[in-house]
């Protein structure tokens, strides 16, 4: 029922029965009742939807343009010390700018180099890998750093050494001179690059070599390989 008041205006209600009347369907009627708002507020969620998914799928497909450069890597994990043969390399390929600083790109050079550190399979080979200038000079940051091999008295000093350990390198007592020299240090900040390799049960493969690495600037490296010649060698951690 609908009412009317006089000078007054006023329409009356809206009956559910007006709508079939009018033949207006209902879902029609209730779009034309939403909100304004309402239309903006989904259109922004549907775009910001959508463009999330296309963000996923860009970062998990990659850039198909990127240059791919192939690079050396370890064939399976590899101990410290070992000379690398054949066997242990592989080729891989990698985008350009996840390649680290000193990639080697060619088995060649790394045949019969020895490992300054354990890899694990997959891992790229670099300059600082393997024993050699490069190495020494970054160990030490002397430019004319060398590596030199000394073989330690002490079998359990030798056994708790690990790669990157910085050590004074002492000089025992010489004991076939008449008066005995005490003991003396010939460099001081050398830094272990290589260590024997050990078994499984934790031990060097031969118990006689106990032989270290160090790299140390080259005036300390001659007075400690020639030292290493006629007396006992150990090392005080710094």
């Amino acid at each position: 029922m609908t009412y009317s008041a006089s000078g007054r205006g006023r329409s009356a209600p809206v009956r559910r029965g007006d709508l079939d009347l009018g033949r207006i369907p209902r879902w029609e009627w209730l779009r034309h009742r939403r909100p304004a708002w309402l239309d903006g507020t989904l259109a922004r969620r549907i775009l910001a939807a959508a463009l999330t998914a296309l963000a996923g799928f860009l970062l998990l497909r990659g850039n198909p343009a990127a240059q791919r450069v192939e690079v050396v890597v370890a064939a399976h994990d590899l101990p410290p010390g070992r000379a690398v043969t054949a066997a242990d390399l592989r080729t891989a390929a990698f985008t350009a700018n996840t390649l680290p600083g000193g990639a080697i790109h060619e088995p060649a050079p790394l045949l019969g180099a020895t490992l300054s550190a354990p890899m694990r399979a997959g891992e790229i080979f670099t300059d600082l890998r393997v024993l050699g200038p490069r190495l020494a000079a970054a160990a030490t940051a002397a430019p004319d750093a060398r590596i030199v091999p000394i073989r330690l008295a002490d079998n359990a000093v030798a056994e708790i050494l690990r790669t990157g350990d910085r050590v004074d390198v002492v000089a025992a007592a010489e004991p076939d001179t008449p008066a005995a020299a005490p003991a003396r240090t010939l460099a001081s900040g050398a830094v272990v690059v290589s260590i024997p390799e050990r078994s499984d049960n934790g031990k060097s493969p031969r118990s006689e070599d106990h032989v270290v690495l160090i790299a140390l600037d080259s005036a300390h490296a001659t007075t400690v390989a020639a030292a290493s010649l006629r007396t006992a060698l150990t090392v005080i951690f710094q």
